[in-house]
């Protein structure tokens, strides 16, 4: 049976690795242990398709070390327990190299059986993960770990990998392949990041290609089917979610309506409505707030729309929705109110409600207990001084009036409602 085309191109040394250069450079932290020829515990973080198994293979062919593999969807303490057992015997007489794919699954019974042997040495593991260990991974083992970050893989260091793998297949089919610079672009551009879902197109065209004369020639179009939605990485549990949803909270605060619309498309495109619904909402009222009020009901708005009609029309109101609040003016002066007094709040600073503003029954228990409330509605311009706040925090101030039109505008309102007692 014919091995898969990523399998077959695997590399065997560490020139052949593409990206990774801030881990494989000449001065790389990572290269240095791999050459050095020791196994140390680390975990590899990072998109599939980066090199994660790639290099655990390097690192094991360089130790005396038995090479085990497991991976945690499908594994089990009892497979855990079976490897464990061969460590000191003629199997594994140099000790275990395990190296631990999709760790993340593994909960933290699986994880902590690991570790004693861990910390007699008699077992390295080399654990790769596509979420953040530091979200997943238990405390106990990342103290006893190195965590290295593998990064997406640019399309101009994917590119001479999809060059290895035409001449491969040319090898495979015994037929010229013809392949223009911009295929070969096209592929590395669509892959996301992912090399071995770049091979793994080239592969299929080349399998789905018809040869004329001895010739196949790769075909733009067919790129464009086979790539389809490969450079979308997205899981809705996973780091992808929210760093778009991240990047769009943030070009909408920095007032990018470019960025905004990109980052809401990419969600869009992965078929995630209500993730951004909810977001914008929470934009309108976080970041633009008194700054435009209106904007609020006018998200809630498009927010409604777009779940009523659904995708793919919902791309409409939501990205009216983003480029209204990525152009309007910008106030964080309510969220800022709020998170100060909540602060307070978890300090223990409480206080009791003051009498004339507990329930009104109070008001009828007689004059002994205090002046009752004074109704604001009753006098000029409905407002009246008293205290509202409970006397341990009277003088507390937790809202700041923005420098933003509409708020500057009610600030001066209340100082003249309020005379010269008015908000400092």
């Amino acid at each position: 049976m014919e091995r898969p085309l990523a399998d077959e191109i695997r590399p065997k040394c560490l020139d052949e690795v593409v990206g990774q250069r801030h881990l494989l450079g000449e001065n790389g932290m990572l290269r240095r242990i791999i050459e050095s020829g020791t196994a140390a515990n680390m975990i590899f973080y990072g998109p599939p398709g980066t090199g994660k198994t790639t290099l655990a293979n390097l690192i094991a062919a360089g130790t005396k070390k038995q090479l085990y593999k497991l991976n945690a969807t499908t594994a089990s303490i009892s497979d855990i327990k079976d490897i464990l057992a061969s460590v000191g015997t003629m199997l594994a007489p140099g000790g275990v190299l395990l190296y631990l794919d999709e760790i993340q699954y593994f909960n933290k019974k699986q994880q902590q059986t690991l570790l004693e042997f861990m910390e007699n040495g008699s077992v390295t593991l080399i654990a790769s993960t596509t979420e953040n260990p530091y979200f997943y991974v238990y405390s106990a083992l990342l103290s006893r770990s190195t965590v290295f970050e593998f990064k997406a893989v640019s399309p101009q260091e994917v590119t001479p990998a999809l060059d290895r793998a035409v001449r491969i297949m040319e090898e495979r089919l015994q037929l010229q392949i013809v392949c223009e610079e911009e295929v070969l672009r096209q592929i590395a551009f669509s892959c996301g990041g992912d090399v071995r879902k770049g091979i793994s197109a080239v592969e299929l065209l080349c399998r789905a290609g018809v040869p004329k004369g001895g010739v196949l020639a790769l075909r733009p179009e067919d790129v464009a089917q086979v790539s389809q939605r490969s450079a979308m990485r997205y899981d809705r549990d996973g780091d992808d979610h929210y760093d778009l949803l991240s990047a769009l909270q943030k070009s909408i605060r920095g007032s990018d309506p470019d960025a905004a619309v990109y980052y809401l498309a990419r969600l869009l495109e992965a078929g995630d409505l209500l993730s951004p619904c909810r977001r914008l909402l929470v934009i309108a009222a976080e970041d633009v707030g008194l700054a435009y009020p209106q904007a609020i009901a006018i998200v809630k708005a498009c927010v409604d729309a777009a779940l009523q009609i659904g995708l793919p029309e919902a791309r409409l109101p939501l990205a009216e929705a983003a480029v209204l609040m990525a152009t309007a003016p910008k106030s964080n002066s309510a969220h800022n109110a709020i998170i100060a007094a909540m602060e307070d709040v978890r300090r223990g600073r409480l206080g009791d409600v003051p009498r004339h503003l507990q329930n009104v029954h109070a008001d009828t228990a007689g004059a002994e207990r205090g002046p009752g409330y004074r109704y604001p509605h009753d006098y000029p311009n409905h407002y009246v001084r008293q205290q509202y706040l409970p006397d341990a925090l009277k003088d507390a101030r937790y809202y700041e009036y923005g420098e933003n039109k509409t708020e500057q505008a009610a600030k001066r309102y209340w100082e003249q409602i309020k005379g010269s007692e008015g908000q400092k």
